[in-house]
């Protein structure tokens, strides 16, 4: 199985590229990894609505850029469906039985994710009704990947 991540910014704190680092060793024995980043749009704290919508616009049309078209897209959004670990696990083997070998994953930015991004996703995957720092999502999702390989398998969690 190929797994993509797309998400947008650079992480700069150690501890958490760290993690990020020994999950991606830890998953390169079940799945081939490819991490993608873009650029996050520059934006000042207060924005209006509308300056929001284009912030987002902006980071999705970097995102739309990265996606390959044979692939699953999986959109992480606040208003997405819950799935405890042991049924992600299930979706991806789902996933993998009915031909999708390409399963890309996208973390929008601070703003969340555009319109157009979230209309081109297959599946939209909520991990909690909070909102967690998009740097921190990356390592969440990495480790949830390897606990859902590792389910799917029986191995010890």
């Amino acid at each position: 199985m190929n797994v993509t991540i797309i998400s947008v910014g650079k992480i700069k704190e150690k501890y958490l590229n760290e993690g990020i680092k020994e999950f991606s060793k830890r998953l390169s024995k079940y799945c081939k990894l490819k991490l993608v980043e873009v650029n996050d749009e520059k934006a000042p704290e207060n924005l209006s609505e509308t300056e929001m919508e284009i912030v987002k616009k902006k980071e999705g049309e970097r995102i739309l850029g990265k996606l390959n078209e044979n692939s699953y897209i999986i959109a992480l959004c606040i208003d997405g469906k819950s799935l405890s670990s042991e049924e992600f696990s299930k979706k991806l083997d789902s996933l993998a039985l009915s031909g999708n070998s390409n399963i890309t994953f996208i973390i929008g930015g601070s703003l969340g994710l555009s319109q157009d991004v979230i209309n081109k996703s297959h599946f939209k995957l909520s991990f909690s009704k909070m909102t967690f720092p998009h740097q921190l999502m990356k390592l969440i999702l990495l480790e949830q990947i390897y606990r859902a390989f590792r389910i799917s398998r029986g191995e010890p969690l």
